[in-house]
């Protein structure tokens, strides 16, 4: 998943972490002394850390039209059973977003990894979402889940190793020069800084746009304007079996059990870099290892669930 995708919806997971998703359950056990205090000290000794903020709804509703507003407030406030709560309701949100783009990848996919992938962009959102702003939920939360998902292609080998270095050299050209000019940069500006002609760039984003299904020179928060409506949302889940509806609760079980058999640095790596979004290097200097270290420490624990995860993909398929 890249750094451009990341700012967006954090620089979401690795695939099997997207069975990390039922973090969010598990999020009180992340606010354990030590951990709790470890996340402080990541943001107090981060100050300089610049986090993406939910841009406000151009129409505003009063929050206390929403129907759920008790329960929003009762997760923000540490309440584990809310925040569960609220995890199996929005995890149709996901299916959602992952049957539409099952149908526009270029390339072909799992649907039940980019599932996975997407529940991670939930937790995130989940995390992250004001209700206090007055914005549908789905609204905040799709873009969140179609970057995760993205990001997760990324990582894998779904997309060819030249496309994912141009990807990276057209994203921080863009990062760079938006930074010295302080507006998005066109694309005469962006072939000069790598050294190409026009055409070459054209081709270059041809490919990556073709194999990544999603333009580079959006934000990321502008790559899903089309989130859907509670009306679409209802409409799945109404399509949804009983079958469906218990095979995502006990997915919710499934993933905070295998997130509570990590060991707690791996838990704390995974919660600094997923949900406090925080680069590797960072996460390195806060816990005092090496950069390689963490990555270790990270993919580790992605294997580990990755493996402990397995029966529950296998009684799903």
């Amino acid at each position: 998943m890249t750094s451009s995708a990341r700012t967006r919806s954090p620089h979401a997971a690795a695939p099997q972490l997207a069975y990390e998703a039922a973090a969010n359950a598990v999020i009180p056990m992340m606010t354990q002394p030590k951990t709790k205090s470890t996340v402080r000290s990541a943001r107090a000794t981060l100050t300089t850390t610049t986090r993406s903020s939910a841009a406000p709804s151009p129409t505003r509703r009063e929050p206390s039209m929403d129907p759920q507003i008790s329960l929003w407030r009762a997760m923000s406030a540490g309440d584990p059973a809310a925040r569960e709560q609220l995890l199996k309701e929005h995890l149709g949100l996901v299916h959602h977003v992952a049957r539409q783009m099952s149908k526009t990848l270029a390339v072909k996919a799992d649907f039940d990894e980019l599932v996975s992938s997407g529940s991670i962009g939930l937790m995130s959102a989940l995390e992250a979402f004001d209700v206090d702003r007055g914005l549908a939920f789905s609204t905040f939360a799709a873009p969140r889940i179609r970057g995760a998902i993205l990001d997760e292609l990324r990582r894998q080998d779904h997309v060819p190793r030249s496309i994912r270095r141009k990807t990276r050299e057209i994203s921080q050209a863009r990062e760079t020069l938006g930074r010295v000019l302080g507006r998005n940069p066109n694309d005469r500006e962006v072939a000069d800084h790598l050294g190409v002609d026009l055409q070459t760039l054209w081709k270059w984003r041809s490919d990556v746009e073709g194999a990544h299904h999603v333009p580079l020179d959006r934000s990321p928060s502008e790559t899903e304007t089309l989130a859907p409506t509670p009306i679409e949302v209802l409409a799945d889940e109404a399509n949804d079996s009983v079958e469906d509806v218990i095979n995502r609760e006990q997915e919710v079980h499934h993933l905070r059990d295998a997130i509570l058999r990590l060991k707690e640095q791996e838990r704390t790596v995974l919660s600094l870099y997923y949900f406090e979004e925080l680069k590797l290097h960072e996460i390195a200097d806060i816990l005092q290892l090496t950069e390689s270290r963490v990555s270790q420490i990270r993919s580790k624990a992605l294997q580990r669930l990755r493996i402990d995860l397995s029966p529950m993909r296998e009684d799903v398929a």
